[in-house]
């Protein structure tokens, strides 16, 4: 069994021992067992182990399984990569890929025979997607990425599948994260409607084209709601669109159109009006007024 798969057995019995009312014999036994594994940064990220170790030491009155939790959480954080090794890594990576995109743009032109001859002979391949989005250590961007990951593993993978969904995931919400530079509350709105609409059991299509490569995280990060709708509701909201077109249309055919009446709500003298006979004959009609501008109705004796 690997490293992974062990602490996640772990977590699991942790986890039914972080309340402070629960059964807590055997946690030191199972601390020292987490201390005997080789636990990586790529672990800890995955797992969350570490979270359920500290909220095992707030639970427990125990003071060695207190202190073994401290010391292991202390060993932990030396793997966590300081935020300024990752701007001065993710520096040099950008600087890297400047070099190697001259040097590809360079040798494009050296190459132009050979492509249009391959290209004659058969079908040019996809675009490949970027590398590996960076990697992160704030809690709820981490959490997002399981989201979105667990949105896209939520049945069978389709044929054709370009990469995991766990890195698709990542790019995703690398490339919501770059368009607002934080986790505020727009952000988490545009998270949640990518995992509302991957889930959606109506429109497996989505999670299908994103699997596929159709759609990239890219694209996938900034699709609106109408675009990530399935056929089937894009028909329906197409449908209700001309109705409100015919019945806007079919108020003015059949009433007057005039310029003596001012709407109300826009101030706008473009109005269509019916009038109509809802009293007794020797009362005065009823006079019901349409706003060609802003579609407000009302009516008056």
């Amino acid at each position: 069994m690997g490293c992974e798969e062990e602490v996640l057995k772990i977590k699991k019995k942790l986890d039914k021992m972080t309340s402070s009312d629960s059964d807590q014999t055997q946690a030191l036994d199972i601390l020292k067992v987490l201390q005997g594994l080789p636990i990586n940064f790529q672990v800890l990220s995955k797992t969350r182990i570490g979270m359920t170790v500290n909220a095992l030491r707030k639970a427990s009155t125990d003071e060695e399984v207190i202190s073994t939790a401290k010391q292991l959480i202390k060993n932990w954080k030396k793997f966590v990569p300081d935020k300024k090794d990752d701007d001065e890594k993710e520096g040099k990576e950008e600087k890297k890929k400047e070099k190697e995109d001259k040097k590809e743009a360079k040798n494009s032109s050296n190459t132009s025979n050979n492509s249009n001859s391959s290209s004659s002979s058969g079908s040019s391949k996809p675009a490949s997607f970027p590398s590996s989005a960076p990697p992160t250590t704030d809690f709820l961007r981490l959490k997002c990425r399981e989201m979105i990951a667990n949105a896209l593993k939520l049945s069978e993978m389709p044929d054709g599948v370009v990469d995991t969904p766990e890195s698709l995931a990542e790019k995703i919400e690398e490339a919501i994260y770059q368009e607002f530079r934080n986790t505020d509350a727009a952000y988490k709105n545009r998270l949640r409607s990518r995992v509302y609409n991957l889930k959606d059991s109506k429109n497996p299509q989505l999670r299908e084209n994103v699997l596929r490569g159709v759609i990239s995280p890219k694209k996938m990060a900034c699709m609106t709601s109408e675009e990530m709708a399935s056929e089937e509701m894009k028909a329906l909201r197409e449908k209700f669109t001309k109705e409100g077109i015919d019945d806007h249309q079919l108020a003015i055919a059949q009433g007057t159109k005039t310029d003596l009446l001012k709407c109300g709500k826009c101030g706008q003298r473009n109005c269509t009006y019916n009038q109509m006979q809802t009293r007794s004959s020797d009362e005065p009609m009823t006079t019901f007024v349409l706003c060609n501008h802003c579609g407000n109705r009302w009516k008056f004796c």
